[in-house]
């Protein structure tokens, strides 16, 4: 495992670096106050070829790897600015990438790379269900002439009112006698262009500017073509890509942590009470030590968990621990950075809290960390089953 980044990795940093440099503080702050999509920010990503990184070369897209892109996401929140209003555009296009017929890789995956169409909207949990995708209700019943009927319920859909197509998984029927207990769930391509009415979405205002909504799926018809993949077997098309997206959300919690790490250093210098620097006195700078040194242990796993993804090897342990440390590190990172700010860390102007209630999703989503300490008790020392 190399440590040190390739020229073209450096090139990426410094790449994203300086577009992010014309979308400063105000930018997001505005944003927030509004509850407003960023759309300029994303825009301006997808015209720099950024959201396409991971779209094969063969279908107009950059073609680099998952260790390259989690280098975007990472230097977008290290200057402050927010991945979690686009992320999805680069790794969700993975299940038609590796399921999808040749006719829908051929049809979606390069107006997706140029950002023609916007696929990040994923519809997967529900309110009954939470974290027990097993249980979920939402039905498609196949009809005589071949198409979907689909109903349901969807909750945390993020970004749907700023997609075009979104991936959904509904029933598709149940397990009988010697199948696996996931068996029954199919992954469906949606294109919400066409959806009209039959999927009513209702906003769901949260402590962060995140653009999600609960969504109520009334006979929405899909063409036959729209399943990704084998009937049936979506619960496992979707475990394939939570590893790049583990390691892609651990990578945005490194960015963040250094921001939160840096902007702490900096004003424990400067700002000067009682005759000295705050960060002369080790009751500031030990935490702020403390959570440089927590992020860079995370980048370490995120780093391995990219390397093994990259090289075709199983990574699903390392890429659970990558998002458990590196978001327990950015909250850790944001924790020190308000507390040396003192007041001044829960002022507007300061960026401060914008990010502290933005890097905190991450210990809850996209899955809980107590869900991973539950997968690696049982998966990987194998302890009994808690769940």
């Amino acid at each position: 495992m190399a440590f040190d980044l390739t020229e073209e990795q450096d090139a990426i940093r410094a790449g994203v670096a300086d577009l992010c440099k014309g979308f400063d503080g105000e930018y997001w702050r505005q944003l927030d106050r509004d509850q407003a999509y960023p759309e300029a920010f994303v825009s301006a990503l997808t015209e720099g070829g950024w959201l396409g990184a991971l779209v094969p070369e063969e279908y107009g897209g950059g073609g680099l790897t998952l260790a390259d892109g989690s280098l975007i996401l990472e230097e977008i929140n290290h200057q402050g600015c927010n991945a979690g209003a686009c992320h999805a555009q680069m790794y969700t296009m993975g299940t038609v990438l590796k399921h999808g017929s040749a006719a829908q890789k051929d049809r979606y995956l390069p107006a997706i790379a140029s950002g023609a169409l916007r696929l990040q909207a994923f519809g997967v949990t529900e309110p009954d269900a939470g974290s027990n995708t097993l249980a979920l209700r939402t039905r498609a019943d196949r009809q005589a002439d071949g198409t979907w009927l689909v109903n349901g319920q969807k909750i945390w859909t993020s970004r749907f009112a700023h997609s075009d197509l979104m991936l959904l998984l509904a029933r598709t029927g149940t397990p009988g006698e010697g199948q696996k207990r996931w068996w029954g769930l199919s992954t469906f391509l949606v294109d919400l262009r066409e959806a009209g009415a039959t999927i009513e979405a209702r906003p769901i205002r949260t402590m962060m500017n995140h653009a999600t909504v609960e969504l109520f799926i009334n006979d929405l018809v899909l063409p036959a073509d729209a399943l990704v993949g084998e009937e049936g077997l979506g619960f496992r098309y979707i475990l394939d890509g939570m590893n790049a997206e583990r390691i892609l959300i651990a990578a945005e919690c490194v960015g963040d942590g250094r921001w939160f790490v840096e902007k702490a250093s900096a004003y424990a210098t400067q700002r000067e009470v009682f005759g000295r620097p705050i960060g002369a006195n080790q009751g500031v700078q030990f935490p702020i030590a403390r959570a440089h040194a927590a992020v860079e242990a995370a980048d370490l796993m995120r780093r391995k968990a990219a390397a093994l993804f990259d090289a075709g090897q199983p990574c699903g342990p390392e890429a659970n621990m990558a998002k458990l440390l590196a978001s327990e590190a950015s909250w850790q990172a944001a924790n020190a950075c308000l507390d040396t700010h003192g007041g001044f860390g829960f002022a507007e102007e300061y960026d401060v809290e914008r990010k502290f209630r933005e890097t905190r999703l991450y210990m809850t989503a996209p899955v809980n960390n107590n869900l991973i300490l539950a997968y690696l008790g049982q998966n990987v020392l194998d302890m009994p089953r808690s769940y």
